[in-house]
């Protein structure tokens, strides 16, 4: 799988853009989520005032929001489910899927993964790389667009906080099920957002996570983690 994601441009967490990664130490403070006391991450304490902020350094408008500065309720609960099951990840190969901060990807290296943490922004490809060597461990990291492109083999594939907009939702179940039929485990940790196809998926856990009133619409989620169901196949008439 490295070569594979490699040929995409793909970069051990070893190197890290350095503009970016000052940027973060400038912007964000090392804390440890609430669910997830055994991660530490470089995070901040408010989203709007770094996203303008973030724009204003680097000169460019339009730039994602700083969903990789934010320990978010999905991803803290699929850690926490990950870190109490280390055998679903142990010596697996693992995707963590628009890795954001790279919470998800850093609890499965913890728990013995051959992880690779992607991510379509560089700020987060760098803010995991950085997360990575502040818990000590290794991440293969890809900033690409991997829902483009055919799934490589993989044993897991981990997604957290991911179906929040219809059209990327609806692009991210299509490429689940692909990695799903090459055999790949699907984990999606998620406090019920908008465009999650609950009934396409089991229920494996559920946590109160505690949150920031500046992202979410109450300080504490009620927040599962979810295998995606095998596809039902008709018999034949």
């Amino acid at each position: 799988m490295e070569d594979y994601l490699r040929s995409w441009g793909c970069k051990n967490a070893t190197a890290i853009d350095v503009s970016k990664a000052a940027f973060i130490l400038q912007n964000t403070t090392v804390m440890t989520p609430p669910l997830v006391p055994e991660v530490k991450l470089h995070l901040a304490h408010e989203a709007v005032p770094l996203w303008q902020k973030t724009e204003e350094e680097m000169g460019e408008m339009g730039l994602p929001p700083p969903f990789w500065a934010f320990a978010w309720a999905g991803g803290q609960a699929l850690a926490r489910y990950i870190l109490d099951n280390p055998e679903l990840t142990h010596s697996r190969k693992v995707l963590d899927l628009a890795t954001g901060s790279g919470l998800v990807a850093v609890a499965a290296a913890q728990s013995g993964g051959h992880i690779t943490a992607v991510d379509i922004d560089e700020f987060a490809t760098t803010a995991a790389g950085m997360n990575a060597k502040l818990n000590s461990v290794s991440l293969e990291i890809c900033c690409e667009d991997l829902l483009v492109k055919t799934p490589p083999l993989l044993d897991v594939v981990l997604v957290g906080d991911l179906f929040y907009e219809k059209t990327l939702a609806e692009r991210c179940h299509s490429w689940l099920r692909l990695a799903q039929a090459q055999g790949a485990t699907v984990l999606i940790g998620d406090p019920g957002r908008s465009y999650l196809p609950k009934d396409q998926l089991v229920k494996l856990a559920e946590y109160n996570v505690p949150v920031t009133r500046d992202l979410e619409d109450a300080e504490i989620k009620r927040t599962a983690v979810w295998q995606l169901s095998a596809l039902q196949t008709s018999p034949n008439c």
